[in-house]
């Protein structure tokens, strides 16, 4: 009788584990996404400072695609903790 309440106290260790996992990926995503919306609204700022500030467009330019790159991979991380959280959701149901 020991022994099975053993492996259903594993059981729940490790539906727990795959829940934190899945709560962790989840967290990660947001942050992601909140990185995306950020660095995309700076890209914006700095393209309305370059049409305004004719004598360092170039600076601003520059800033503005830097802010773009950052908001494409900070996309692209948002996508991937996006699987990384199904992947633990599927194997808590397993």
């Amino acid at each position: 009788m020991g022994r099975r309440s053993s492996n259903a106290s594993k059981a729940e260790a490790g539906g727990e584990q795959h829940r934190k996992e899945e709560k962790h990926h989840k967290h990660m995503e947001q942050l992601a996404q909140l990185g995306a919306v950020a660095a995309g609204a700076y890209a914006l700022h700095e393209k309305h400072k370059a049409k305004k500030d004719p004598e360092n467009a170039r600076s601003h330019r520059i800033k503005e695609e830097i802010a773009a790159t950052v908001a494409v991979g900070s996309a692209g991380f948002a996508f991937h903790e996006h699987h990384k959280k199904k992947d633990a959701k599927n194997q808590g149901h397993h």
